[in-house]
């Protein structure tokens, strides 16, 4: 009986379990203090493509989970040969002092080893990192998708509304007591719900029949990655948590990015918006809010939605064989086509 089926919380993770293998073959292009980039191509034809993975509560295995249920499997099969990721590590008492700043300095570095300008595709908490990092280095970004990303956290989500009804001095305690590390446990407790067995079949857009193998194998493998949580440096928590979902910094204007002021009218690359209707993490209604932040040109601006929750934009069967795919003609078509008036239908 997998734990979720009862909504129970996870389990610590088992000291002697294997970490989990990437789906999809892969090398390691560079190790930095705060991620391993690593790298899919198949080939060098047509512009690279770095996917910034969420660092909050998993790993960036999110973004190749499983044949079938990985972005980047989707992504090569639509003809994508360029793909790099950005694997973040869980941080050690040595991270402790790491900021938004250090994060967005490394995922420069990370560019730059590339070869700009890339596309860039932002998931969740990623997101919002991959439309700072577009602000503050224009130039280095050829089309961005962000899917679901929290960024004008002025329309409520239960994240939101979560951390509004926290006070501040309790984040600031969570901080004191990990001696300056977040562990991911403590981050569970605060950013996510106990998943049933009908959440994660949500997630992953399948149905679990009685005594498949093959399913339950998928469940075994999604328990695993749900247990195994990123520990998060303090400084980096504390400024997500105070400046990106308390004050708002990012849609109203006044974050401040490796020294510059950031503003998103400056955001002038097509764009691409992708949102779950059912996602209660950032709600269908903050995904496309930042559409009007933006600086991009109206023709040069898409958006499609999902019928599924947050987890299922990025893993589910159907979503990376809907969207994902009109996502990857959109990377492949030319500037004259991105710019043709469409209407805004969902996907």
């Amino acid at each position: 009986m997998h734990w979720f089926a009862k909504g129970e919380p996870a389990p610590s993770e088992p000291q002697s379990e294997e970490a989990l293998s990437w789906t999809t073959p892969s090398v390691i292009a560079l190790q930095l203090a705060s991620m391993r980039l690593r790298d899919f191509s198949r080939g060098r034809k047509g512009p690279p493509l770095l996917i910034c993975a969420p660092f909050s509560l998993h790993e960036a295995l999110i973004a190749d989970f499983a044949p079938g249920h990985s972005l980047v499997e989707a992504l090569q099969q639509g003809g994508m040969d360029r793909i790099y990721v950005t694997d973040w590590c869980s941080a050690t008492p040595e991270m402790r002092y790491l900021s938004i700043d250090s994060y967005l300095a490394d995922l420069n570095v990370a560019v730059d080893e590339i070869g700009a300008p890339i596309d860039l595709i932002g998931l969740c908490q990623g997101g919002w990192l991959s439309l700072i990092y577009a602000a503050r280095f224009p130039h280095k970004v050829r089309r961005l998708v962000l899917a679901g990303a929290p960024v004008d956290v002025s329309v409520p989500s239960e994240l939101s509304r979560m951390v509004a009804g926290v006070p501040k001095e309790a984040f600031d305690e969570l901080v004191r007591q990990g001696e300056g590390i977040v562990s991911g446990k403590h981050t569970l407790r605060f950013w996510s719900m106990p998943l049933t067995l009908h959440d994660v079949e949500a997630a992953l857009q399948i149905h679990v029949g009685d005594g498949c193998e093959q399913d339950d194998a998928l469940l075994e493998r999604f328990e695993r990655w749900d247990r195994k949580l990123l520990d998060l440096p303090g400084t980096f928590y504390l400024e997500a948590t105070n400046w990106i979902f308390r004050e708002n910094r990012i849609a109203e204007g006044s974050f401040i990015a490796l020294g510059r002021r950031i503003d998103l009218a400056e955001v002038t690359a097509p764009v691409f918006l992708l949102a779950g209707e059912r996602d209660n993490v950032v709600p269908l209604e903050q995904a496309f809010a930042t559409a009007r932040l933006l600086g991009t040109p109206p023709q040069w601006l898409e958006q499609a939605s999902e019928p599924c929750g947050h987890l299922g934009l990025f893993m589910g069967r159907e979503s990376l064989s809907c969207s994902w795919r009109r996502i990857v003609r959109w990377l492949q078509a030319g500037d004259d086509d991105v710019a043709k008036p469409r209407p805004r239908i969902s996907a």
